[in-house]
């Protein structure tokens, strides 16, 4: 049940670089498109004092830096759209003024919440006291959601006071990119992929999450959270939810986020020797010297910029799969992929004729290049006097070549738009969101308690050498 569809939304720092990045691009190439209603008001409000004019006239800086030209249609038309609410959010004058603003014939609102989470709050409370969370009135929640399971139940009880769940939208943008939505494509629509998705066929699974930028500028942020809080708590661990859930009744918000929430919950606690953090040094990226993370920083610190675990899901299908993950910054590139390993064929008739088989395997890969790849044996050409030679060989589908024709969208466009129309499949359920700090909480437990700190390595290595060792004495080996 989608309910209705938005006539206004409400940005909430609507000035900040999420809003100029992603957000006002977003919305201009859905508006290109034609797929926003004729009448959709957008509102933006943040601290910055300025006029309708100067809020446009932002929006038009943004998307000449970050839009390409041949998907911002006639931009004016956009813009027209745009108009603007200066807000001090600790003061309740200033949401009467927004109330004001948006009008009682709002036509249904979509509030979007991109604000430091100290703020969510008394954003809740001022939008509450000026009758702005009344009827048709639903909120998009951007990360961070707190820094613990307390942290993040606070956050959770004072948007449920004012909202119920169905109108609540949190959300994690991995879920908004394409392949990661082609990942629940590629295991339910195809009858050749489920009947060997489980713990007789599959050895393991690795998710690789790597960035070779640094603190960039997000300092004060970033050294608050570390790794594990700020990618395994939620886009990692969506992944995982994805790859492992079983096949949901429908395709519909309850039933998909039913499945990936029994994942979640599903999660072994990790136990010691079973997770590596580290902290990256001084180094070269693509030949270019960077410094440390202290160095960056200003000072010492014992924040990890890197973090390596492996997990285990608790269940019939998954018994004994390990799922390796890891994530960092300041790695030699950048890549998002999912790596499915399966195990080796039970008996080679080959083995007489001098070849040796490959076991296949599957990768998933969501940036920078969005792709599948199947890696599958195969007899190389020859009349085999010397025995049979055979080869793995890669079947990729590349995205935009399988689908030239089709626009490539911000994850952003997605998800901006299923708010406005109220779809939840793709925004993130309160049990998963406390069902992953429960699991993340008990491994920085864990480090607390063996006094873990994040041992060193060089900018533009794959961290620790530790973290090869937590697969390899396995007899796994990472993925690159």
């Amino acid at each position: 049940m989608m309910g209705f569809t938005a006539g206004t939304l409400l940005l909430f720092g609507a000035t900040g670089d999420l809003a100029k990045r992603m957000l006002l691009p977003s919305l201009c190439a859905l508006d290109a498109d034609d797929l926003l209603g004729d009448d959709l008001r957008i509102i933006g409000t943040a601290r910055s004092e300025m006029d309708d004019h100067g809020f446009r006239q932002l929006a038009r800086e943004a998307l000449e830096q970050y839009l390409p030209a041949n998907r911002r249609g006639s931009m004016a038309h956009f813009l027209n759209r745009l108009t603007y609410q200066s807000l001090d959010a600790t003061r309740q004058e200033g949401y009467d003024e927004l109330a004001r603003k948006v009008g009682k014939d709002h036509g249904g609102l979509a509030i979007f919440l991109s604000t430091a989470p100290s703020l969510f709050e008394p954003t809740i409370k001022g939008l509450q006291q000026a009758g702005l969370t009344d009827g048709d009135v639903r909120i998009g929640l951007e990360k961070p959601l707190g820094t613990d399971l307390a942290s993040s139940q606070e956050i959770n009880d004072a948007v449920a006071s004012a909202f119920d769940e169905s109108r609540i939208f949190r959300i994690d943008h991995y879920l908004g990119k394409e392949t990661v939505q082609n990942l629940l494509a590629l295991r339910f629509a195809n009858l050749l992929f489920e009947p060997v998705w489980n713990a007789q066929y599959i050895d393991h699974v690795q998710i690789t999450v790597a960035e070779t930028v640094g603190l960039e500028s997000r300092v004060a942020y970033y050294d608050d959270s570390g790794a594990l809080r700020d990618m395994v708590q939620n886009h990692m661990l969506q992944l995982l939810a994805l790859v492992a859930m079983e096949p949901p009744t429908s395709f519909d918000a309850t039933a998909v986020r039913d499945e990936k929430v029994k994942v979640l919950r599903a999660l072994r606690e990790v136990a010691g020797g079973e997770t590596v953090t580290g902290q990256y040094r001084s180094g070269a990226i693509s030949g270019e010297a960077v410094a440390g993370y202290a160095e960056e920083l200003g000072e010492e610190s014992s924040t990890e910029t890197f973090v390596a675990i492996k997990a285990h899901v608790d269940n019939w299908r998954w018994k004994g799969v390990p799922f390796y993950m890891r994530t960092g910054k300041r790695l030699p590139e950048r890549v998002t992929e999912i790596v499915v390993q399966f195990r080796c064929i039970p008996h080679s008739i080959f083995e007489g004729r001098g070849a040796t088989t490959k076991p296949n395997r599957l990768v998933i890969g969501i940036q920078p290049q969005e792709n599948i790849q199947l890696s599958m044996m195969a007899k190389m050409p020859g009349l085999d006097r010397e025995g049979i030679r055979l080869r793995s060989v890669p079947l990729d589908i590349a995205m935009p070549d399988a689908f030239s024709g089709t626009v490539r969208r911000i994850a952003y466009e997605r998800l901006l738009l299923d708010l406005i129309e109220g779809d939840q499949t793709l925004f993130v359920r309160r049990d998963e969101v406390e069902a992953q700090w429960e699991w993340v909480d008990a491994i920085r437990a864990l480090w607390q308690k063996n006094d873990l700190t994040p041992q060193g390595y060089s900018a533009g290595s794959w961290g620790p050498s530790s973290a090869i060792a937590l697969a390899e004495r396995d007899g796994v080996s990472w993925h690159e």
